[in-house]
């Protein structure tokens, strides 16, 4: 079974992780920008609020190789999710 997407492809999973982490870089530098531009108000609050969400730290063990790697944090605001928007449309352009 197939299904149609109005004629385009569906997109690959490697373009799909590369959009988003492009565009929560983007998002940072965004947010970093607004932080230096904006004067301390409500706005300038919204914009610059973080939720973090973290992971680790992660320990494998190969009993001839071990590694710790971590902790893994992930830091999402409202401008990191323009950013993922704002890259997606231009690499939509693109196509």
């Amino acid at each position: 079974m197939t299904v149609d997407f109005g004629g385009r492809r569906r997109p690959s999973g490697k373009r799909v992780v590369l959009i988003v982490a492009g565009g929560m870089l983007l998002g940072a530098l965004l947010t970093e920008l607004m932080a230096l531009a904006l004067p301390a108000s409500a706005a300038r609050e919204f914009f610059v609020t973080t939720v973090a969400a973290s992971l680790g730290p992660l320990t494998i063990d190969l009993l001839v190789v071990a590694m710790t790697v971590g902790p893994l944090v992930i830091r999402l605001n409202i401008l990191s999710v323009v950013g993922i928007l704002l890259l997606a449309w231009f690499a939509k352009s693109l196509l």
